[in-house]
């Protein structure tokens, strides 16, 4: 086996990214520095903020080289995993990933689990820096009694069933019932919402799985509730998905007037973007709608609606105990003012009926090596810019350095800063000195642990088999769902 720690070992015994200086001694080579050996940079997780480090680094130092290691066969993280189906046009940020990847100083290594098939701190001994952006992939448990009953999924899982990915494959949830509850006023919840109610016709030229479309296509689903323990004016959801939601095909929106009262008076005092949501909120819920779409609200088969003011308490079973049957909710009340007032039980409470519950109260990360410090509260890793608190050289960005918050865009303005905090600690001589093997010292410890990676021409020939598999129905790709058939296609 190799040893884990290289420190000791004589860096000419990895190979190098290019030729020492000419002239020199093996005795002066020793002596390079870090800033005169191309930097090895390490990024753990190939989602947005993983690929959105590493473009960074080699946009703006000449000379880095950086590895991503991703425990999935496949890259691009949440991407390919948590954008919605019928949202192709963001799913386009692959392509600049792609090119990221095809660096000749990039390289990806999927199917690569940090934490079991190689730790921390052995990624530690081999590159000069290590930057952990392996996302949120945990969901927050309601804790509430009732939560583990059949036909109660976290909106993670269910969003992972329809998007492919493996581990939720056989997720196969039961859509015979009438009504579904989403708990929870955020993206993800509007996503699901929508993805239950659209025509299933709608999705059959999306990337949507096979399977999941089989089961949608027979869904009695007619009634979705979406529900949060705040206000309107706390909702976390954005104006593009709302309108999505309003302009649903086949389905009309319901919201109680009531619930919107005295928020039009306060429309002045609202920054833009929360003003322009909560106008839409208000149009749809007190204002009549023209003739052309009375007429479709009329017509339409399905509805949704925004239930306020309202935090689980107990998931109710059906009289034999086997299956969800309802929900209780404690009524709240809010005590502060604007997006950060706080909801307090009022004593009351409300049960309503339905056949299916998904949660969608928030990702979590988890933590993934003894080495590196974790705050389970936050469920973040405590750092400074970026910077890894207490352990020089290891950095974080993305989700799991600020939390699941945010877009695509705001995971990429992240990953920037933690890209040049790294720079300028390089720069300034305050990581490792000397010389790093790199992915040499780590292929050799996998291939002695009997890992096998993944390259991005590997996934590029998986790629290939998507889409021309998609073609046949006129999807733009149908998703691989079983590893172990991936494994078969590379002839592994």
């Amino acid at each position: 086996m190799a040893p884990r720690c290289w420190r000791w070992w004589h860096w000419s015994a990895w190979p190098r990214t290019r030729p020492p200086p000419a002239g020199s001694t093996p005795s002066s080579r020793r002596l390079l520095s870090a800033q005169e050996q191309p930097p090895q940079i390490c990024v753990v997780g190939s989602g947005p903020a993983g690929f959105y480090t590493a473009q960074h680094l080699l946009k703006h130092h000449a000379q880095a080289r950086v590895d991503i290691y991703e425990k999935q066969l496949v890259p691009f993280g949440l991407v390919r995993f948590g954008v919605a189906p019928d949202h192709p046009e963001v799913k386009n940020v692959t392509h600049t990933f792609t090119q990221t990847a095809r660096s000749d100083r990039c390289a990806f290594h999927g199917n690569v689990v940090v934490g079991r098939d190689v730790t921390v701190p052995e990624l530690r001994e081999a590159y000069h820096a290590v930057v952990l952006s392996y996302g949120a992939e945990d969901h927050r448990a309601l804790g509430i009694p009732g939560e583990e009953l059949p036909g109660v999924f976290s909106a993670r899982a269910f969003v992972g069933w329809y998007n492919g990915l493996p581990e939720n494959r056989e997720l196969a949830p039961d859509l015979s019932c009438d009504t579904a509850m989403i708990l929870g006023h955020g993206n993800v919840a509007l996503d699901v919402a929508r993805i239950l109610l659209t025509p299933p016709e709608q999705l059959e030229k999306t990337d949507i799985t096979e399977a999941s479309l089989g089961i949608l296509r027979q869904s009695r689903v007619k009634t979705v509730w979406i529900v949060g323990r705040r206000g309107p004016l706390q909702v976390a959801f954005t104006i593009k998905e709302l309108r999505e939601m309003v302009q649903l095909p086949g389905t009309r929106p319901m919201l109680d007037p009531a619930d919107f009262l005295g928020l039009q008076d306060r429309l002045k005092e609202m920054p833009r973007p929360r003003k322009r949501l909560t106008e839409l909120l208000l149009r749809t819920a007190t204002e009549k709608p023209e003739r052309e779409e009375a007429a479709r609200r009329a017509e339409a088969s399905r509805a949704w609606g925004l239930r306020f003011l309202r935090s689980p308490q107990q998931v109710l079973p059906s009289p034999d105990g086997q299956r969800v049957a309802g929900i209780r909710l404690a009524v709240t009340r809010l005590e502060g003012v604007g997006e950060t007032a706080w909801a307090v039980p009022t004593g009351d409470t409300e049960d309503l009926p339905c056949g299916l519950v998904l949660s969608s109260v928030g990702y979590k990360s988890r933590p993934i090596d003894p080495s590196v410090p974790f705050d389970p509260k936050l469920g973040v890793i405590p750092n400074t810019e970026g910077r890894v608190v207490d352990v020089p050289g290891l950095y974080c960005s993305g989700w799991v350095k600020r939390g699941p918050t945010g877009v695509i865009a705001t995971t990429m303005t992240d990953s920037f800063l933690t890209s040049q905090a790294l720079l300028q600690d390089l720069e300034a001589g305050l990581l490792p000195a000397g010389p790093r093997p790199g992915h040499a010292a780590i292929e050799a410890l996998l291939s002695s642990r009997g890992v096998r990676p993944i390259s991005f021409s590997d996934w590029e020939k998986l790629d290939a088999t998507e889409v021309s598999r998609g073609q046949r129905t006129g999807k733009p790709r149908e998703k691989l769902l079983d590893p172990q058939e991936m494994l078969r296609l590379l002839g592994r």
